[in-house]
């Protein structure tokens, strides 16, 4: 027996097949007003994506342009098969690993050739993870904040999956790591958030008990 959740998830699949696929009709006739429409509808989850990998505001926009840029010269090869989104991040994570050759800055493609530990590491999937309960109580900027602090191989992973909202899939297609090697990224960086998180709240607390 079909539930209706099973019929709603497959109308919002079938629904999202048809967008990605317009999309690409689009992009491949450089259509100015759906370049304007994509740029509006993503500009804030793609400049925050580049802020977490880059830690820079700065060169997170001078990504940011030239990843639009990138969508704008190669739309073309878009072919709407995978979330546009999907497809955008990755444009915008080989930019980062680009520049991040050319500079001092550490680089996500080094530190994924260094190897991840792939040992099954679990961590409950289906409860609140340290992030969500986290981003219930304290404001984003904190949030950023904590992120910001660990490696950027877990930071991306995580940024994807709760910010994103990415499936793991997803999150391989845009990182180009095994799926293995994604959700041993995913746990360990929830693993090492939590001790983040209990360092800020001290500090904030011995702030506050010196006012």
């Amino acid at each position: 027996m079909i539930t209706a959740r099973q019929i709603l998830t497959a109308e919002m699949v079938a629904t999202t097949e048809r967008e990605n696929l317009a999309i690409a009709r689009g992009l491949k006739r450089n259509d100015p007003e759906l370049l304007d429409q994509l740029i509006e509808l993503y500009q804030h989850r793609l400049l925050r994506y580049l802020l977490f990998l880059t830690g820079k505001r700065e060169v997170a926009e001078d990504l940011f342009q030239e990843t639009w840029m990138r969508v704008l010269l190669r739309g073309a090869q878009y072919n709407g098969k995978a979330r546009f989104d999907t497809w955008l991040f990755t444009i915008a994570r080989n930019l980062v690993i680009d520049l991040s050759r050319k500079r001092t800055m550490v680089s996500l493609d080094e530190m994924s050739e260094a190897g991840d530990d792939e040992r099954p590491f679990e961590v409950a999937l289906d409860a609140p993870s340290p992030l969500e309960q986290f981003a219930t109580r304290e404001s984003r900027a904190e949030v950023a904040e904590v992120l910001l602090r660990l490696e950027p191989n877990y930071r991306e992973v995580l940024v994807l999956r709760f910010h994103e909202e990415m499936s793991l899939e997803e999150i391989a297609g845009v990182t180009q790591a095994p799926l293995s090697t994604v959700k041993s990224r995913l746990y360990r960086g929830l693993a090492a958030l939590k001790p983040e998180m209990e360092q800020m709240r001290r500090v904030r607390a011995t702030g506050s008990g010196g006012l």
